[in-house]
């Protein structure tokens, strides 16, 4: 069974562009935060509302619905520069040093046009409802582009961290995979 990768965080080796992307992607984590944070707070006083109050809610479910999405969807960068999204490392590790490099940046390289498709659809898909001003069908009425947003933000700050990823490996600040050669 492998071992733990030796880079927990995207390394920056002090080059301008990853430290901005690295800046951006930690805010991203923030807001993320943040957000389900929030989340938490509109669920804990929707149980207080209807059980202590005994009264209806309105907007609270909804909010929470598109904070966790919206959640999910901004941490993306900052769990990609925290290196926790799923890795099975079993073909990177039985390869040489050069054939590791060349399939991270394969995977890399096709991981960044796959984002870039949800980024554009994603866009394409805000901008609709941004301009027929289309409203959820809750008696709250939120206009949809608000929480719609989180889509290219999100797939855009995801972009921008996957590019850095590349940008890292080609410049050889990071290994690939974050192996070590052997």
């Amino acid at each position: 069974m492998a071992g733990q990768s030796s880079v927990a965080v995207a390394q920056t080796g002090g080059n301008p562009f990853l430290r901005l992307v690295a800046v951006l992607s930690t805010l991203a984590g923030w807001c993320s935060a943040a957000m389900i944070v929030a989340a938490i707070a509109i669920t804990c006083q929707m149980i207080f509302v209807r059980f202590v109050l005994n009264g209806s809610t309105i907007w609270q479910t909804e909010a929470v619905i598109y904070l966790a999405i919206g959640a999910t969807l901004i941490g993306l960068p900052y769990v990609q520069r925290l290196r926790g999204h799923v890795n099975v490392d079993l073909i990177p590790l039985a390869l040489k040093p050069r054939a590791r490099f060349v399939l991270a940046i394969f995977t890399l390289s096709l991981s960044i046009v796959m984002v870039a498709i949800m980024l554009w659809h994603s866009y394409e898909f805000w901008h609709l409802t941004w301009e027929r001003n289309w409203k959820s069908d809750t008696v709250w009425g939120v206009r949809l582009w608000i929480p719609y947003l989180a889509l290219p933000v999100g797939f855009a700050l995801f972009l921008l961290q996957l590019v850095a990823d590349l940008v890292a490996i080609v410049l050889k600040i990071e290994k690939p995979f974050g192996l070590e050669d052997v």
